[in-house]
């Protein structure tokens, strides 16, 4: 009877230490890791979480920028951190769905080593081109990249990166296997595009958005079911008869696994409200991204998204990249 009060006793100490915990979070900075190099869509979308927090919670949200390995650095470091609400990972479909498609080794478990907050933002993918490319919609690059492939030079921020998981998406709905050329990052697979050594990419739209607006570079395809706002004259590859190029990375707000529930729950409203400010909401339009409404907001949105995207995707990427 004794051990069973004990127990019991335990309990209702946890309890209320968790419910104290809740009541203070966050009492200190907290430090949101973005496992990409400054600048694109990952931090861009990762410094409007840590405003919204900013704003709603009352404390200080400080992102920190931990690249490399497609983001799989970051977000081994976001995995190993102390599970209390002070370490928040920014992550994107393939930091926390498709990485074990090409990370074997990848030190975290993408599903099980992290809580779900929340989705902030999908941003459709873009096929961009060189401006002399000799094709001018999808149809005519589908029967050039047939008829070239193994001329053909793509560029892609690392592997696992969005723009690698999009073209890798793209090759292989056409059924070619091009040069895959890793970069840095977005921005010097840009350069190397206008400088004539890269072929095309697979990016959101906000990445090469301006040389398309310019002519420098040209947009064949939206990678989703309806057109970007942004590039309206740009049809969707479901338009031009290949759906199976669709790809509009999701970008989302994760803990490690064993954060308190009232800490997730906090984030979570944080996170909902902030998404319901027009302000928020005009400034990720701006960036080409498409709104999430309310009934796809929160952790269990976030969970079936993660498990359908990695159904329909895991399988595709697996033997592509085993080819």
């Amino acid at each position: 009877m004794a051990r069973h009060l004990m127990a019991a006793a335990v309990l209702l100490m946890a309890a209320g230490m968790n419910s104290a915990q809740a009541q203070d979070y966050p009492a200190r900075t907290v430090t949101i890791i973005v496992p990409f190099a400054a600048g694109g869509p990952a931090d861009i979308t990762g410094r409007i979480a840590a405003d919204i927090f900013n704003r709603h919670l009352g404390q200080k949200f400080v992102v920190e920028n931990v690249g490399g390995a497609g983001g799989t650095i970051g977000a081994l470091r976001a995995a190993r951190a102390p599970a209390d609400g002070y370490t928040i990972l920014s992550g994107h479909l393939g930091t926390n769905a498709l990485a074990p498609a090409f990370y074997p080794n990848l030190g975290y478990d993408a599903q099980k080593d992290f809580e779900p907050i929340g989705l902030t933002a999908e941003y459709p993918e873009l096929l961009v081109v060189r401006k002399d490319f000799p094709a001018n919609n999808l149809n005519e690059f589908v029967a050039y990249a047939k008829a070239n492939a193994s001329q053909l030079n793509v560029g892609h921020a690392g592997l696992g990166s969005v723009s690698y998981i999009g073209c890798l998406l793209l090759n292989a709905a056409i059924g070619i296997k091009p040069t895959m050329v890793p970069f840095t990052g977005t921005a010097p697979v840009l350069n190397a595009m206008l400088g004539g050594q890269i072929d095309y990419e697979c990016d959101p739209v906000l990445g090469t958005l301006s040389q398309v607006r310019a002519g420098t570079v040209k947009a064949l395809a939206i990678a989703a079911k309806k057109r970007s706002p942004m590039l309206p004259d740009v049809p969707t590859s479901y338009e031009q008869g290949l759906p199976e190029f669709d790809c509009a990375p999701f970008y989302a707000v994760f803990v490690p696994s064993g954060t308190p529930q009232s800490v997730i729950d906090r984030l979570a409203e944080a996170l909902n409200k902030g998404l319901s400010e027009d302000s928020v909401q005009k400034r990720l339009a701006d960036l080409g991204a498409d709104i999430v409404e309310p009934d796809r907001r929160g952790p269990k949105a976030l969970a079936n998204l993660i498990k359908s995207e990695s159904a329909r995707l895991m399988p595709i990427l697996r033997e592509a990249a085993e080819k």
